[in-house]
């Protein structure tokens, strides 16, 4: 598929849009952006997207940089040429990068000053205790997607049951998020999951 002026806009505008909806980071917005990303749009693979998804939580910094690697692989799928691919993959994470930042970056702002100077009524802290169970459940839902990505569900219960133990114990105990990854990628290095 060969991108024109008109297709980079929606990607930028789609970014855009989603950035405005990513309350609790990047990671909540994930099963909107497989929706139309690939499913709708066809602008990467399924496996492109749990790759994306991979890289980037492996990587040190921010979740954000789910959205550079999902702009890379729309710009590599947007050209034929190998050469170009690495050009348009660049400007593809710009592109995303540049649409999910600006109006995220504004309305955090914004609204952060107006949170400062309003910080004690009822319907500051309401709205902040409102927030909390829909951030969860944006996260399992994000959860969901990686997890049922597979095509056989049946024989993957040791990824269930690895999955399922880790809420668990991110919920419960006080282990650091960090060890619980390393036995994860351990178990993933040794085939047990």
């Amino acid at each position: 598929m060969v991108f024109n002026l008109f297709d980079w806009v929606q990607v930028f505008l789609h970014f855009a849009a989603v950035s405005l909806l990513a309350v609790g980071g990047a990671v909540t917005v994930i099963p909107e952006m497989h929706r139309h990303i690939v499913v709708q749009s066809n602008w990467i693979t399924d496996s492109q997207f749990s790759a994306s998804i991979a890289i980037a939580q492996s990587a040190p910094g921010p979740n954000i940089l789910v959205i550079a690697m999902f702009g890379w692989y729309i710009g590599v799928n947007s050209v034929v040429g190998v050469y170009q691919q690495y050009i348009w993959g660049i400007i593809g994470m710009l592109i995303a990068m540049i649409g999910v930042m600006l109006p995220s970056s504004f309305l955090a702002y914004s609204t952060a000053k107006w949170v400062r100077a309003h910080q004690n009524t009822d319907y500051v802290v309401a709205f902040k205790q409102g927030l909390a169970p829909m951030v969860i459940g944006a996260i399992l839902a994000t959860s969901w997607i990686i997890s049922a990505a597979s095509d056989d569900l049946m024989n993957d219960w040791p990824l269930w049951l690895c999955t399922s133990t880790t809420v668990l114990l991110i919920w419960k105990t006080q282990i650091h998020i960090l060890l619980l990854l390393a036995i994860g990628a351990g178990l993933g290095v040794f085939g047990v999951i």
